[in-house]
């Protein structure tokens, strides 16, 4: 059976998340749903990474195994053509090896989480970030995200039904950007390390939002990394801000 890596995009907003449900729509449910319209049998694909209800991909990647060998090109075209009009798109699609997988073969993982300090509600862009009505200062952002690069016990980062083995991850970067706009100021946190635990990331920027508002110094994120308590952890913010944004492998099958 031909294997094939997916490049994936989708707003997060309509699904409960990517992971296939029964009852419920999910980004990983329609794709195998088109799929079925291609070669009519069941079919279960493989992510990268499952992103909770709200969450966005600009980057995600999938595989899976058909009958026929597709060229690659006809493959994304044909499953575009089905997958209408769930906001979901295959970007790109290419041939793998067969013991090629979209979770185990990657090596890192990059996340962008947007935030719009904007006073007045959103319209237009509703669901794409998180809106805080109140100024945020990027440089104590940027001091309080100092204290999470590289090896930790993200305990207190770690949603309660987390499904890790262990809460031990490298973060290798974390770096955010500051927007000037019209309406506001963006910040857009992007976050690049091999694996993140279950809300670690909406966990992270959560807790920089209150060092930015002034409500924390940069050095409570420290203390609150220590204690290894998700008591200690700052509010998790609302999905709608976060992307899956890219997925690195030791060879790109995109190119």
């Amino acid at each position: 059976m031909p294997r094939y890596a997916l490049l994936v995009e989708y707003d997060g907003r309509p699904f409960s998340g990517w992971q296939r449900q029964s009852e419920l729509p999910s980004v990983q449910g329609a794709i195998e749903a088109a799929l079925a319209k291609l070669e009519p049998r069941d079919h279960t694909i493989a992510a990268a990474g499952r992103t909770d209800t709200g969450v966005h991909g600009t980057g995600q990647v999938a595989h899976c195994d058909m009958d026929k060998d597709w060229d690659p090109f006809r493959l994304s075209e044909a499953l575009n053509h089905h997958l209408r009009p769930a906001p979901v798109a295959i970007l790109r699609a290419a041939r793998v090896a067969d013991d090629w997988h979209a979770r185990f073969s990657a090596y890192e993982r990059r996340y962008i989480f947007r935030l719009l300090s904007r006073r007045a509600p959103l319209t237009v862009e509703n669901g794409q970030f998180w809106r805080v009505g109140h100024a945020l200062n990027a440089d104590l952002m940027r001091a309080g995200a100092a204290h999470l690069i590289g090896l930790h016990d993200f305990t207190t980062f770690r949603s309660s039904i987390c499904q890790a083995k262990s809460p031990v991850k490298t973060i290798d970067e974390i770096s955010i950007t500051e927007i000037p706009r019209h309406d506001g100021t963006e910040f857009r946190f992007f976050l690049r390390a091999r694996s993140f635990l279950h809300n670690q990331v909406r966990s992270i920027v959560g807790t920089l939002e209150r060092v930015g508002a002034g409500a924390w110094p940069p050095e409570k994120v420290a203390e609150v990394l220590a204690a290894r308590d998700r008591a200690a952890c700052g509010p998790v913010c609302p999905p709608q801000g976060l992307y899956l944004a890219g997925v690195e492998y030791p060879i790109n099958p995109f190119i």
